[in-house]
């Protein structure tokens, strides 16, 4: 059985899907066995522990050595010897040393096309403004590693989605978060079970 430690800030739809993917078996052979979240209050943490999923809270308040952070953050996530680390999400950036200690090992959902829509700030509503400000007549959904930038790790899956004529921001949110939650679970099991 493969091990999957999500990370989740808010809401948690896409960790929650991953969740049922994996009870459903269309993500085959593989269980959730940590959800770490830098929120404690988040329906992502409140959904987990309802599953009986275990969590791990690690924010600067609990943990404001920098040092102490990132060797707790590494220890925490070693013992679950996860073959995936994906983030699903998750607000803060990685740090370097968890990415050379996890190499081509963590993921990322970005609600848009990179590298033209990604970097810092461009998360959630943010995304989709800028593409409808920008005039694009296509957003995506892009699956990519994680590197030690926002959203500029290699590519490993991007679907192309039209923007409307009549789309708002959040149309296009509504829109685009249904492909997400079909692409990630997808993007897992190939990754997961060799197809990638």
């Amino acid at each position: 059985m493969n091990n999957l430690v999500i990370f989740a800030s808010g809401g948690g739809t896409n960790f929650i899907n991953i969740l049922k993917n994996t009870q459903n078996n269309k993500i085959k052979d593989c269980r959730i066995s940590l959800l770490v979240s830098n929120n404690s209050n988040s329906n992502s943490v409140l959904y987990a522990s309802e599953h009986k999923i275990d969590t791990f809270i690690i924010n600067q308040k609990r943990y404001p050595d920098k040092e102490k952070y990132i060797k707790v953050l590494i220890n925490k996530i070693s013992e679950h010897s996860p073959s995936l680390v994906v983030l699903a999400g998750y607000m803060k950036l990685i740090p370097k040393e968890m990415i050379s200690k996890f190499k081509n090992k963590i993921i990322n959902i970005h609600p848009g096309k990179l590298p033209e829509f990604g970097g810092k700030g461009y998360y959630g509503m943010n995304v989709h403004r800028a593409v409808i400000d920008s005039g694009a007549k296509t957003t995506a959904v892009t699956v990519h590693h994680v590197n030690e930038e926002y959203d500029r790790g290699m590519i490993i899956y991007q679907e192309i989605i039209d923007v409307r004529k009549d789309d708002s921001p959040e149309t296009l949110s509504e829109r685009v978060l249904k492909y997400e939650h079909k692409i990630y679970s997808d993007v897992i099991n190939n990754i997961i079970n060799g197809k990638d």
